[in-house]
């Protein structure tokens, strides 16, 4: 027996973490599952699965009524309570009846697994304060290279996603949800409606539904909100949520600041598009994005087909009419939230976030055919039509994947203009 104590809490010493310990316990015992009790809900949990709360009133009842018998057994299960000093902190349960020499095992070594599971909660209550640490300092670090919301809103979200695993997490803006797509809760949206600029957090009576304002410079500029249908929000959770919406208030107002002040040098006068180089910078958001999101993301570039004979047939003056007229065509069939740039000259750049390569050439098409029926007015009562050529690329892990939508580009010129060439790898 000494021999097996020794391996036990040798095995026990090199598990990290609940699954480690339910798997050494299983070699030993017919163990089942390790219950533990969960101060903030007064209820129990699964030891190795944290976000599962026990509702059985039978494991309650058992567990309430543990005293000076640690062991208690029924006809199909038994139960041991684990201690921490005078007091129970869980029990294991077990499928069948203990023998006595088990029983005896266990009596020996129960100290030690109790102990073992305090530590392994206590080193991830640690964890997780580092983790939320580490996270307030990447929310503030954001703002020194990003200020587009729609880009910095999704990492928020899933920054505060994971202190609040166990609860749905929604990011209003101005009362409009930006993040994620969807709420169907229409209490939520009617509790939005409290808030203003000298609010608190809001909890509702059964602490299932949380809201935590964004308040900046006494601006009211939207409100994190977490739901549950089982957990509550924990006192170190509201914590939490607390100081990340504030955080993230002070995050997005200077996004609001660099936005406005930024907007006139990253916008081109002309067509109104981004610049070069902004381009190239949401290029990189949103490879980044799609790459960290596993989301689709394809790409369009486009040039006028024989712009230089506009410019040279009808001067400088129409050639600009011609930008601004097929500018503002394709973004009137654009999306939202798809991006267009000014490449350089009379080529663009969209790019088409959440799309498939399928519904990208749709995108291609319904362009071309916009322009093409288009008829531009220039001087003197004069009417000209022009065309576009554009190339369509899908990402697909590659950095420079817009190269890609480029040689479909000059395939597309090569073969007559005026047509939509998907990318392919023997381009």
């Amino acid at each position: 027996m000494i021999d097996n104590l020794k391996q036990i809490f040798k095995f026990l010493d090199n598990a990290y973490n609940a699954q480690g310990i339910v798997c050494v316990l299983e070699e030993v015992f017919p163990l089942n599952a390790i219950y533990i009790y969960d101060q903030t809900t007064d209820s129990l949990r699964d030891f190795s699965k944290s976000w599962m709360f026990i509702k059985s009133k039978e494991l309650t009842e058992i567990f309430e009524n543990f005293g000076s018998e640690k062991y208690v057994a029924s006809k199909t299960k038994s139960y041991y309570a684990l201690y921490n000093n005078e007091k129970i902190i869980g029990m294991l349960e077990f499928s069948e009846k203990l023998h006595s020499k088990l029983l005896e095992f266990l009596e020996l070594c129960g100290f030690c697994i109790s102990l073992k599971i305090q530590n392994i909660i206590l080193t991830e209550r640690m964890q997780k304060n580092i983790d939320f640490h580490d996270s307030m300092k990447n929310i503030a670090k954001i703002i020194e290279t990003q200020y587009e919301t729609n880009y910095i809103i999704p990492i928020i979200g899933e920054m505060i996603d994971k202190f609040v695993s166990d609860h749905l997490v929604y990011i209003f803006i101005n009362n409009e949800l930006v993040w994620p797509t969807s709420c169907k809760d229409e209490k939520i949206f009617e509790l939005i409606k409290c808030l203003n600029n000298k609010s608190e957090y809001i909890l509702t009576p059964d602490k299932k539904i949380g809201l935590f304002p964004m308040i900046s410079e006494n601006k009211l500029l939207g409100c994190i909100v977490t739901k549950s249908t089982d957990n509550i929000l924990s006192e170190k959770e509201i914590e939490y949520l607390e100081q990340l919406s504030n955080q993230s208030a002070t995050t997005l107002n200077r996004a609001n600041v660099y936005a406005e002040i930024l907007k006139h040098a990253t916008l081109d006068a002309l067509t109104g598009f981004y610049n070069r180089r902004q381009l190239e910078e949401r290029i990189k958001q949103e490879v980044s994005s799609a790459k960290r999101q596993h989301r689709n993301l394809c790409a369009i570039m486009t040039d006028i087909d024989y712009f230089k004979k506009v410019n040279d047939t009808y001067g400088h003056a129409a050639g600009d009419l011609v930008l601004k007229t097929v500018s503002r065509e394709i973004k009137n069939q654009l999306r939202d939230y798809d991006i267009a740039g000014r490449y350089g000259g009379e080529e663009f750049v969209i790019l088409l976030p959440f799309t498939k390569i399928q519904e990208a050439q749709m995108v291609a098409e319904r362009l071309r055919n916009a322009v093409e029926s288009k008829r531009i007015e220039l001087a003197d009562k004069q009417y000209i039509n022009v065309t576009i050529s554009l190339g369509v690329c899908e990402y697909k892990g590659e950095d420079n994947f817009t190269e890609n939508a480029d040689k479909a580009l000059y395939k597309a010129k090569e073969t007559g203009r005026n047509r939509v060439v998907v990318y392919e790898s023997n381009m």
